[in-house]
């Protein structure tokens, strides 16, 4: 085993001073995770208390509960303060339920992976003079 040497305490204590704010959690996979710092360790895994995913689609966006949430480390890709005297969303967003945020999304993807699948064919296409067999 070995010890933290001065440079990991360094990074490690970066994180005391977000103790007991609101943060803005991005992830590795994409979600955004909004909680208060609770606490933290040498590795930067993370406990949010009153924690929500916040999904965003467009101009729509829906805050799901999570409540009590640990996050590991190394999934952390930015942490960041949120000003609670700000408003956190452009005026132009709009909040929907969960359900609907799913709806949506789901079509969405439905679109990309049409739209993927149609420039998959037509590269075939442009391709074809190529004897692939």
């Amino acid at each position: 085993m070995s010890w933290a040497g001065p440079e990991d305490v360094y990074l490690s204590t970066s994180l005391a001073s977000y103790l007991d704010k609101k943060l803005l959690v991005l992830l590795r996979d994409g979600r955004k995770l909004l909680g208060t710092l609770r606490s933290f360790d040498q590795f930067a895994n993370a406990v949010l208390e009153g924690a929500c995913d916040r999904v965003i689609v467009g101009d729509l966006y829906c805050d799901i509960p999570l409540g009590l949430y640990v996050i590991r480390g190394e999934n952390v890709v930015l942490i960041g303060e949120l000003d609670v005297e700000k408003e956190e969303l452009p005026p132009h967003m709009t909040r929907v339920s969960t359900a609907e945020i799913k709806r949506v999304s789901f079509t969405f993807a439905q679109k990309a992976e049409r739209e993927a699948s149609d420039l998959k064919g037509t590269m075939k296409k442009r391709m074809d003079f190529l004897d692939m067999d």
